[in-house]
């Protein structure tokens, strides 16, 4: 009788029983979690964060015997997501899907941030980078940048922008500075209820990330205005972004990655970035994150730790570029 070909599981099985002895030893001792793994994500529900983090999810299914779990923890900036991460125990059962303002923007952006952005936390890999773009409601009297600052100029001091995250508070802080012109902030604690608040009517524009909202733009309930890479994005390559719509020289790239706990054991945080990477670089979901608008990356964690470190330093001075005062 012909005995079925072996499952990637049955060999992970039979590797840790008495029948390993021929199995290398870095492969014997590989870690796996031993119940399920909590993964932090520092924006609500909806949000382009919370979309990757839900992918990640889905695609680990297959490759870790314990499932992964996403708890939103919105608020203060992504700060009470960091914070929860950063008190948790090192053994990898806690993760994080972190992004450029929890672990950069915050720097600048808060006067107290209860945690250290390097010093409390393991990188693991960078995940990617979000598409951004500058939006209004349907009812706004503007659908190129040009038009955008007509409107601004005829009512200077009243045009209201939304904001959920630090990208979105940069970066209107500097096109309005950019642009000579200027607008009233409207903070929320995240992405989604300000959306809506910019397709009611009740705010007027804000810069969001094509994750959350471009099934808002499909639909109608969003107009897009220009994206805010210097370079239209392969994804979207139809939109126009504000650089050539006259906005010399303006360019906003946020990003995402996992990180654990500070002194997260060698062994853990080598498992745990190969498992991910291994499925993060399939196409099946480099065809998903494409899909929502985000632009997949990987790295080493040494990798990652310097790119943070950069990363801190860049949003320092555009945060101080925009004259925005941490609060």
């Amino acid at each position: 009788m012909r005995m079925p070909c072996p499952t990637r599981r049955d060999v992970m099985i039979g590797a840790l029983g008495a029948g390993a002895v021929a199995m290398p030893a870095r492969a014997a001792a590989a870690w796996v979690p031993s119940r399920a793994v909590t993964v932090f994500v520092p924006f609500a529900a909806g949000s382009g964060t919370d979309q990757v983090a839900r992918i990640l999810q889905k695609a680990m299914e297959d490759v870790w015997p314990q499932r992964l779990v996403v708890e939103n923890r919105p608020g203060a900036n992504g700060s009470l997501a960091a914070l929860a991460t950063a008190r948790a125990a090192p053994d990898g059962h806690t993760l994080m899907v972190t992004t450029n303002t929890p672990h950069a923007a915050n720097k600048a952006l808060m006067k107290r941030l209860d945690y250290d952005p390097l010093a409390d936390f393991t990188p693991i890999t960078r995940l990617g980078n979000y598409l951004f773009w500058l939006a209004v409601g349907p009812q706004f009297p503007a659908r190129t940048f040009q038009e955008f600052l007509t409107e601004l100029r005829r009512r200077p001091g009243q045009v209201t922008y939304a904001t959920g995250n630090s990208t979105g508070i940069v970066a209107s802080a500097t096109i309005a500075r950019m642009a000579g012109v200027e607008m009233v902030h409207v903070p929320y604690r995240s992405t989604p209820p300000a959306m809506l608040d910019v397709i009611a009517g009740r705010v007027d524009v804000m810069v969001v990330d094509v994750a959350a909202s471009r099934g808002h733009v499909e639909a109608g309930r969003l107009i897009p205005i220009g994206m805010t890479t210097r370079q239209r994005s392969r994804l979207l390559p139809a939109v126009p972004t504000l650089h050539e719509q006259g906005l010399t020289g303006f360019e906003f790239v946020a990003w995402a990655g996992l990180v654990g706990p500070a002194r997260l054991p060698e062994e853990v945080v080598g498992a745990v970035h190969a498992a991910v990477t291994r499925v993060w670089e399939t196409e099946a979901v480099r065809g998903q994150c494409a899909a929502i608008g985000f632009d997949t990356v990987t790295s080493t964690p040494e990798a990652f730790r310097a790119f943070i470190a950069a990363e801190i330093e860049k949003w320092v001075t555009l945060s101080r570029a925009a004259g925005i005062e941490p609060e």
